[in-house]
């Protein structure tokens, strides 16, 4: 990794307590400059902060809540200028904002975790998918409004869709399927436009090319079968594009023990 640059991971944990050993794991042998953790289920009180700061994670942001959803940012480099923003109302922790020099640069960094919307794809009989397209509706006036005044900009996090065709396992079976129907493609370019926001891992992985981060649970071998689909999304402000270097998805962490359904992703920019 060049000197100036800095690796920047994102990945949905599914409890941080409960999968600490595999983070550890993650950050011994990958070492990110900076780890945002989706879906830590704990409230600030209950996160291993101790853990993170062995392992030389000594900059550490959290947005918890209890049993559910939560965020957090954890650094090997400092970290400034921490805020939240309460998307939809509804009190969850679903959003981490931080500032993070990378050479001489300084970026703001979006950790984000965007609700899965439930099983049925119809907003008037499925509150869970009404609040996911609110999420994305509002996540676009915020981006519009951030635009104009914002620094180099990265957006990370579990945006729960899979917006390409080569994003899921199959485009026919799973187009009534939600994290992958019209309407939510959709509102998720809509929002991803509204912030001119560049697709990073699709500047490595041309778009007819097959990626994934997520493999379901209940496959019994998720490995030979395959059936995943790319959740997990990395944007960057066009300023940051030509800055992008060494994508990498760790496809092995979910084969590890208790792992969790989504695997870590991450992107070095240079400074």
């Amino acid at each position: 990794m060049a000197k100036n640059s800095c690796k920047i991971a994102t990945w949905n944990i599914n409890s941080v307590r409960l999968r600490m050993p595999i983070v550890a794991r993650y950050l011994r042998e990958h070492g990110p400059d900076v780890l945002c953790l989706q879906e830590t289920k704990c409230r600030d009180s209950e996160f291993p902060f101790s853990a993170f700061r062995e392992l030389g994670y000594e900059h550490i942001e959290i947005h918890g809540q209890k049993g559910y959803h939560g965020v957090a940012i954890a650094s090997r480099r400092p970290l400034t200028e921490s805020r939240r923003r309460d998307f939809c109302g509804k009190g969850d922790a679903r959003h981490l904002c931080v500032g993070l020099k990378i050479g001489a640069r300084t970026i703001e960094l979006h950790n984000f975790y965007v609700p899965a919307g439930g099983d049925e794809p119809d907003p008037q009989i499925n509150p869970k998918f009404a609040h996911k397209l609110a999420f994305f509706d509002e996540l676009a006036d915020w981006a519009r409004e951030e635009r104009t005044n914002r620094r180099d900009t990265v957006l990370v996090g579990d945006i729960n869709v899979a917006p390409l065709e080569t994003d899921v396992w199959s485009h026919k079976a799973l187009l009534k399927v939600v994290s992958h129907t019209p309407i939510e493609v959709e509102r998720f370019e809509a929002a991803r436009r509204a912030g001119h926001w560049v697709d990073a891992m699709r500047e490595f992985v041309p778009a007819d090319q097959r990626l994934y981060t997520w493999w379901s649970y209940r496959s019994p071998d998720w490995e030979k079968a395959d059936k995943g689909r790319r959740l997990d999304h990395i944007w960057v402000s066009p300023s940051l594009a030509d800055s992008l270097a060494n994508l990498h998805v760790l496809k092995e962490a979910r084969g590890w023990e208790r792992p969790s359904d989504h695997v870590p992703v991450s992107i070095e920019i240079a400074g």
